[in-house]
């Protein structure tokens, strides 16, 4: 796999450009396991700012990765989850977290 020029429409490039960021991933991951209300992904995400967030939720929208349901109710309720096309990051996301656990491994626990 000898690649010279990454093109725009290089499908590696499209991924990192729609995962891109610090947060995204995480999102994912934690959404692979169900539904989750706003203050659930703050609280599963420490460091994650607010603002950020929302920000990160409200790109992830826009590529069709995750969906957004409001509830009209007093106080009003909002949950977060995977459309097909996020679920379908599932074994890419598998395969990271098993390199994750071979990486820590192999580094004795350093990571920066």
């Amino acid at each position: 796999m000898t690649k010279t020029t990454v093109q725009p429409d290089c499908p590696v490039r499209v991924v990192l450009t729609i995962l891109g960021g610090k947060w995204k991933t995480l999102i994912i991951y934690i959404l692979l396991d169900g539904t989750r209300r706003f203050n659930e992904l703050r609280r599963l995400i420490p460091g994650v700012t607010q603002r950020m967030l929302t920000n990160q939720l409200r790109e992830l929208e826009e590529d069709q990765i995750v969906t957004r349901t409001v509830y009209a109710q007093v106080p009003p309720k909002v949950e977060y989850s995977l459309t097909p096309i996020g679920e379908a990051l599932k074994p890419m996301l598998q395969q990271m977290e098993s390199w994750g656990v071979c990486y820590f491994k192999k580094s004795k626990g350093v990571v920066r």
